[in-house]
C-alpha cells in the first residue's frame, strides 16, 4: 500500500488531511499573539483614558499569572477528557476576556478582562500541543510547531503598527473586540478534527493517577501565580527606614514561585535532570535570558543612542524575521539536524547576543553591534523553540501529554515573568542609566550561560538518547 503522502517524510502540514487544521490552529496561535502585543501598543492610551496609570502593570503581569493557571487546568483536563472539551472552553474564555475588556468603562473591569483573557490563553496554548500530539504523525511535528513560531512572530512585525492605526481612527476597544470576530472562524476549521479524540486512556476515571482530576495541580498553579504577581509588584514597595524591603520581598516572591512550580514540571526539573526534565528546564531559561533582554533593547537604543523609537523597534523586527526563518529552516531540516544540536547551537547563538548586548552597553560600542547580535538571538529561538516543543511530546506518553505539554507552557511563562521583575529590580539598582542597562545585560547574560550548561542535558528517543 502506497503511504500517505502527508505523513510520509518529507510530507507537508499544509496538504489533506491536515490542511484546515493547521490553518486553523496557527490562525489561533497568530490571534492570541496579535493580542498580546497590540496591548502593549494601546495601553498607554488606555491608561490615560480610563485614569489607570496605578493599575498599569498589574493589566500585564495579571494575564501572565491567571495563564499559569489555565496552563495547568488544560493539561489535567486534557489527560483525563482529550484536547476537545479544554480547547472549546480556552477559547470561549479567551473570547469573553476580549469581550469585557472591550467594553471596558473603567481601568479595573478592564484589568478584570485582562485576567479573563489570560486565564483562556494559557489554557489554549496547551490544548493546541495536545492536538498537535493527537493529530499530526511525529515526523511532521517539527514542521507544524515551526508553523506556530511562524504565527507567533509575523505579528510582532505587523500587530504594534496595525493596533495604532486601529486606536487611531476607531478606538482602542476595537483592538479587543475586533479579535473576537475572527476567533470563531479560526476555530471553526479546527472543530472537525475533535469529534473522537476523548481520553487518551481506556481506564475509567480515576483509575489512574495521570488522569485524576488532581486538584492540587490546581492549588500550586495558583499559588505559583499569586508569587509572579508579587514579584512584579515587589518594586513598587517602599518601606520606609528600611531600604532592603523590595530585595526580600523578590526573594521571598522567587522561592515561592519555585516552590510551587515544583509539582506542576516533571520530577528532576530544578535539578536539571537529563532528559524530559532539562528540556522544560531549558525551556524557561532560554525564554527567561531572551525575554528578559529582549524589552530592553529598544530602551537602549533610544536612551543611549538618540534612536527614534520607530528605528529602536526595528531591531526587534529583525529578531522576529531571524526567529522565522530558523523556524522554518529547521522544520525543513527535519531528522537530519538532530533535536540535541539544534537546541543546542540554539542556546549558544541566544548567550552570544546577551553577551554582545552587555558589551554594548558597557563599553558604549556602536549600536549596530546590538542590533547584528539580536539577529542572532532570534535565530537561535527559532532553533530551539520548536525542536523542545517537539522533544516535549516525544518523550511523553498519551496519559501525560497534557501534564508536560503544561509544563512547558509554564516554564515559559514563568521564566519569562521572573525575568522581567528581577531585571527591573536591577535597572532600578543603580544611579546611572548605562550601568542600569549593564546591570540588566548582565543578569540575563548570567541565566543565558545557565542554560547553555542545561541544554546538553535533554535527550530525546528520536536522537536515540
Amino acid at each position: 500500500m502506497r503511504a500517505d503522502p502527508a505523513t510520509r517524510p518529507g510530507g507537508s502540514v499544509l496538504r489533506r488531511p491536515f490542511l484546515w487544521v493547521t490553518i486553523g490552529t496557527c490562525a489561533l496561535v497568530f490571534l492570541a499573539a496579535f493580542e498580546s502585543l497590540a496591548v502593549t501598543t494601546i495601553m498607554p492610551l488606555v491608561s490615560r483614558e480610563l485614569d489607570g496609570a496605578g493599575l498599569y502593570a498589574l493589566a500585564f503581569a495579571g494575564p501572565m499569572a491567571t495563564g499559569v493557571i489555565g496552563m495547568v487546568g488544560a493539561g489535567n483536563w486534557s489527560d483525563r477528557r482529550g484536547p476537545a472539551a479544554p480547547l472549546y472552553a480556552s477559547v470561549a474564555l479567551f473570547a469573553l476576556g476580549l469581550l469585557i475588556a472591550g467594553t471596558a468603562a473603567s481601568m479595573p473591569l478592564l484589568v478584570a478582562g485582562r485576567l479573563v483573557q489570560g486565564l483562556g490563553g494559557g489554557a489554549l496554548t496547551v490544548a493546541l500541543y495536545v492536538l498537535v500530539a493527537r493529530i499530526y504523525p511525529p515526523q511532521l511535528h517539527p514542521k507544524i510547531f515551526a508553523a506556530f513560531s511562524a504565527a507567533w512572530v509575523i505579528p510582532s512585525l505587523v500587530g504594534p503598527f496595525a493596533a495604532g492605526i486601529v486606536a487611531q481612527v476607531f478606538s482602542w476597544h476595537w483592538v479587543f473586540l475586533g479579535v473576537v470576530g475572527l476567533i470563531v472562524p479560526a476555530l471553526a476549521m479546527v472543530a472537525p478534527v475533535l469529534r473522537g479524540h476523548g481520553p487518551a486512556s481506556a481506564e475509567g476515571p480515576g483509575e489512574s493517577p495521570s488522569t485524576s482530576w488532581a486538584p492540587d495541580r490546581l492549588a500550586w498553579a495558583a499559588l505559583a501565580a499569586v508569587a509572579v504577581l508579587g514579584l512584579n509588584l515587589s518594586a513598587e514597595v517602599r518601606i520606609p527606614g528600611f531600604p532592603p524591603a523590595t530585595v526580600l520581598l523578590a526573594v521571598a516572591a522567587v522561592v515561592l514561585a519555585l516552590a510551587a512550580v515544583r509539582p506542576l514540571v516533571p520530577r528532576g526539573t530544578l535539578t536539571a535532570r537529563r532528559g524530559l526534565p532539562s528540556v522544560i528546564l531549558s525551556r524557561g531559561m532560554v525564554s527567561a535570558a531572551f525575554f528578559g533582554a529582549e524589552v530592553y533593547l529598544p530602551y537602549l537604543l533610544i536612551e543611549e543612542y538618540a534612536f527614534s523609537p520607530t528605528f529602536a523597534g526595528l531591531t526587534l523586527t529583525l529578531g522576529a524575521l531571524a526567529w522565522a526563518a530558523a523556524a522554518a529552516l529547521q522544520g525543513r531540516l527535519g531528522d537530519r539536524l538532530s533535536h540535541r544540536t539544534a537546541v543546542r547551537a540554539g542556546s549558544l547563538m541566544v548567550l552570544g547576543a546577551v553577551i554582545l548586548a552587555l558589551a554594548t552597553a558597557a563599553l558604549y560600542l556602536p549600536a549596530a553591534v546590538v542590533i547584528s547580535g539580536w539577529v542572532f538571538a532570534g535565530g537561535g529561538m527559532g532553533m530551539l523553540y520548536p525542536r523542545l516543543s517537539v522533544m516535549t511530546l516525544a518523550l511523553s506518553s498519551k496519559d501525560d501529554e497534557g501534564f508536560n505539554s503544561s509544563a512547558m507552557s509554564i516554564a515559559d511563562s514563568l521564566g519569562g515573568a521572573l525575568a522581567l521583575a528581577a531585571t527591573g529590580i536591577v535597572f532600578a539598582a543603580f544611579t546611572t542609566t548605562a550601568a542600569s542597562f549593564a546591570g540588566v545585560f548582565a543578569l540575563t547574560a548570567l541565566v543565558a550561560f545557565a542554560a547553555a550548561f542545561v541544554t546538553p542535558r535533554v535527550a530525546s528517543p528520536l536522537d536515540g538518547a
